[in-house]
């Protein structure tokens, strides 16, 4: 499980074009293989007697990152952490990046692979919290790839580190890894608790996609 991820998050740092097919096709085969070594979907955290937890745990988190997010745009001295050049285009890019990329190729294909199929692997013969502690760790190592271009495109991080070269992408590297990592975790705390993969991914959507949409908007306010 842990060579397929690897071998896919290489897959989509080679070929970034191919990102939502391949993510899309590694998520199917990522549940079918579950499926076909007796993961129930209740198991994968995909059961639908706990749909309305996951639901309400999710909307519950989307609201909370919201409005976290319009308070930071909104004050001046924050603000200039979501001025990520990455997104810095138009309402049209925007609402593509966080409605269809981020969803199919981010959120789809991690939280089957970590919250979903890997979760369920792992209860198998670990207590739930070794669970959360190997998935958050694996999913913080997995963002290795995308920490080297936030190191040079968020001006926070670049007004932050002033260093240039292999000292900033170090830092960039380490720091996006422990970050995604509490990230993980606590959206496996979500996940745990609600029974649900649908919690996690309404906070995965979160602070993915309203990131996108909100730096839109400090883009536009300005520093």
């Amino acid at each position: 499980m842990v060579a397929v991820i690897a071998a896919t998050n290489l897959a989509l740092h080679l070929l970034p074009l191919a990102g939502l097919w391949l993510s899309a096709a590694v998520a199917l085969a990522l549940l079918l293989f579950a499926r076909a070594n007796g993961l129930s979907w209740a198991q994968l955290g995909l059961g639908r007697r706990h749909l309305r937890a996951g639901a309400l745990w999710g909307g519950g988190v989307i609201v909370v990152v919201a409005a976290a997010y319009l308070v930071g745009v909104l004050l001046p001295a924050t603000r200039a952490a979501f001025l990520d050049s990455r997104y810095h285009g138009g309402l049209e890019k925007a609402l593509l990046t966080a409605f269809l990329v981020i969803p199919v190729g981010t959120v789809l294909l991690e939280e089957v692979a970590f919250r979903s199929v890997l979760w369920g692997m792992l209860s198998r013969h670990m207590s739930s919290w070794r669970v959360l502690a190997v998935s958050s760790s694996l999913f913080g190592l997995w963002h290795v790839f995308p920490s080297l271009s936030f190191a040079a495109a968020n001006q926070a991080f670049l007004d932050l580190v002033p260093q240039s070269g292999i000292v900033r992408t170090v830092i960039a590297v380490l720091g996006t890894v422990a970050f995604t990592a509490l990230g993980g975790a606590v959206a496996g705390e979500l996940r745990r608790r609600s029974g649900s993969i649908i919690a996690s991914a309404g906070m995965h959507w979160a602070t993915n996609s309203l990131g996108v949409l909100f730096a839109l908007v400090a883009w536009r306010l300005g520093t």
